[in-house]
């Protein structure tokens, strides 16, 4: 399918995917004889992946740190997971991730005790 037809089955756009392509998130798809680009279930099911990590909190540069295993996340994603190493790099990602985001909240709970310790409104 084409570019258009990919993104749409994957909830995205064509200028996503080749974000995504450019970043190392997918790889370069095969191209017809007129140089446009050819997607198939595979690829759609990679960029679904990839759009589900980015809405969980990862980056891009998370996901460029674990782009060859993404793939693996297409079949049973919380399978695949629970499986996962702790010592691997998908693992250290995910690790790393979430310690960012706990420092996040802390910082925003103690934002939120001044704000309201300030403003009266605890």
């Amino acid at each position: 399918m084409r570019i258009g037809d990919a993104a749409a089955a994957a909830g995205t756009t064509p200028r996503a995917l080749r974000f995504y392509e450019e970043r190392g998130l997918l790889p370069p798809p095969q191209r017809t004889a007129t140089g446009q680009r050819q997607y198939g279930p595979d690829e759609v099911a990679r960029v679904r992946v990839i759009r589900e990590l980015l809405g969980l909190g990862l980056t891009v540069e998370d996901l460029r740190g674990i782009a060859d295993r993404i793939h693996l996340l297409a079949g049973d994603p919380q399978l695949r997971c629970k499986n996962a190493n702790s010592a691997s790099p998908g693992s250290r990602v995910i690790t790393h991730r979430l310690e960012a985001i706990d420092a996040e909240i802390d910082r925003l709970t103690r934002l939120r005790t001044l704000l309201a310790q300030r403003t009266g409104r605890t």
